[in-house]
């Protein structure tokens, strides 16, 4: 049995590519779910990759599944924080349910998916960690105020997780994509759509391949020195330092 990696998210659109990616890197892939039990199952019949079912919001459903994972296909050596939500709206209309829920999903399962397997990484001297953050994490976005902070404290955790593990074999890195071609973002009304697309530099909108190639690195023994690092991945449409 090769390496485990453990992607959120893992079944639909970016998630999706990102493990069948894995899988095809010869990593044995335990992917998470939160509620479309149909779409999962497909997806493991289609690929042959485990499936999991619980919301990365809960810590305990976190600490549980992990533990579940651990015990059916092995303990995790890459953990791909992929999973996230949205819920746009104007700040000054915003609710705190809609606050709380993106902050929750997309930032605080950071802590809730990788305390659970960090401590196995130390002792086996090997772990990748790879999250996900955004464009809007960087730049910032109209009616994104809660989903702009969530992946912007994904880039701090990032970097603060690098250097304490750094020396335990350990890296820890974050993409940033910007727009990508699923389909959540087909979904967006067609002039708007156009809209972004004049945008970005590339003239068009990201693969979901693309990103899951540049995690498949991360993930590899080749990114042994590389650590602590947010990579943007968006066609030119915001360059940052990081």
């Amino acid at each position: 049995m090769g390496r485990v990696a453990l992607v959120t998210g893992g079944t639909r659109g970016i998630g999706a590519a990102i493990a069948t990616g894995l899988k095809s890197a010869g990593y044995t892939v335990a992917a998470t779910f939160a509620g479309n039990v149909e779409k999962a199952n497909a997806f493991k019949a289609e690929t042959g990759i485990a499936v999991f079912q619980w919301d990365v919001a809960d810590p305990d459903a976190c600490a549980n599944g992990v533990t579940a994972v651990t015990s059916e296909v092995g303990p995790v050596d890459v953990l791909v924080n992929n999973a996230g939500i949205t819920r746009d709206g104007w700040f000054h209309k915003m609710d705190h349910t809609a606050w709380s829920q993106v902050i929750a999903t997309n930032l605080g399962s950071m802590f809730s998916m990788t305390r659970p397997v960090i401590e196995g990484m130390r002792d086996r001297g090997f772990g990748r960690i790879i999250n996900i953050s955004s464009i809007n994490g960087q730049k910032g976005q109209l009616g994104q105020v809660n989903y702009s902070t969530a992946k912007a404290g994904v880039i701090g955790f990032t970097k603060a997780l690098a250097l304490e593990n750094a020396r335990k074999g350990i890296t820890v890195n974050c993409i940033c994509p910007g727009y990508i071609d699923t389909d959540m973002v087909a979904a967006v009304p067609e002039k708007v759509l156009e809209g972004i697309i004049a945008q970005i530099p590339v003239g068009r909108l990201g693969k979901a391949d693309e990103i899951s190639a540049l995690v498949a690195y991360l993930a590899s023994d080749a990114s042994a020195f590389m650590t602590g690092a947010v990579l943007t991945i968006n066609g030119g449409q915001y360059m940052a330092n990081g």
